[in-house]
Parts: C-alpha cells; sequence; structure tokens
C-alpha cells in the first residue's frame, strides 16, 4: 500500500510539473500583432515598425528590417545643376537594419527600425560638383523575428522617392 501511494505521489507530481511546462509553452507563442508597416521618412530612409506579442517576460529578442532597394545617384554643381547626363550611378541591393530589444513583463514588443537607402559606393563627382541622390525605391520590405525565425511584410511592402531631378 505504501508503494502504491508513493507511485501515485511521484506520477501526480511529473504530471503537474508537465503541465505547467505545457502551460509556459502554450503561453510563450511568438506572433506578429497587426500590420506591420512601412514609412518613406524625409531623409529617404524606410522607417519598419511593428508589435509581437507572445515572447515570454524579459525576452531579448533580435531583429532584422530588410528590403531591396535601388538608388540612382546624380553629380550636381553649385548652381543645382547636372552638367553632364552621362555623371550618374544606379545602386541595386538589400540594405537592412538590425536591432534587440526586450519584451519587459508583458512579453511584448513595439518597436520601429530604420532602412537607408544604399549608398553610391564608389562613384564620385569632378571637382565643384557634389553626389546627390535622385531617385531611391524600396521593395519586398519586411521585419523579420531573428531569435524565433518569423517573419512578416510591411504595408505598403514597395515605397519610392525622387528626391532630386535634373533639371
Amino acid at each position: 500500500m505504501k508503494r502504491t501511494i508513493t507511485y501515485q505521489v511521484s506520477f501526480f507530481t511529473l504530471l503537474m510539473a508537465l503541465v505547467c511546462a505545457v502551460g509556459t509553452v502554450w503561453a510563450q507563442m511568438p506572433h506578429f500583432v497587426g500590420k506591420v508597416t512601412a514609412t518613406l521618412l524625409s531623409n529617404n530612409s524606410v522607417q519598419v515598425c511593428w508589435k509581437e506579442a507572445g515572447l515570454g517576460n524579459n525576452q531579448n529578442i533580435d531583429y532584422t528590417a530588410s528590403a531591396d532597394a535601388t538608388a540612382t545617384f546624380v553629380c550636381v554643381n553649385n548652381g543645382g545643376q547636372c552638367p553632364n547626363a552621362a555623371n550618374k550611378t544606379t545602386v541595386s541591393g538589400p540594405v537592412s537594419a538590425t536591432g534587440t530589444f526586450n519584451s519587459g513583463q508583458n512579453g511584448q514588443i513595439t518597436q520601429c527600425l530604420t532602412i537607408s537607402p544604399p549608398g553610391p559606393g564608389s562613384f564620385r563627382c569632378p571637382s565643384g560638383q557634389k553626389v546627390t541622390l535622385s531617385q531611391v525605391s524600396y521593395s519586398n520590405i519586411k521585419i523579420r523575428d531573428d531569435t524565433n525565425m518569423i517573419q512578416q511584410t510591411a504595408t505598403p511592402s514597395t515605397l519610392s522617392a525622387t528626391p532630386f531631378t535634373c533639371p
């Protein structure tokens, strides 16, 4: 009889531990809440904002905001003119920004990361002219939770701007 009670207590203890563990796992189901937004800023960067829940309390979560980008640069003289139409370059490729944020006591993160346009690379202008961003576009804009390996596409997923047009 004593062994039966010991086995029942051990089984009950194991069962309760399992129930608590499953409850913890169910409570931590990372997911993005609502829309991930993308906004073109005045400096021609894109700000990607999101809310993620189900992270567990006080967890550090790594994120990557990314996009495919194309930028065109031109040479502009002091008079605001583009003296040579051939004096331009277009750069394309992936761009991204990363950050680590803490979920706090409520297991949620509401944050933003800013993606900058690609740079002109080795493109240089002649003396008396400056490299100027003429056009930029972003596509496939998204946020990825690198810690939990989930991602969501931003709304809108494509943005563009023409900050300077050669006269």
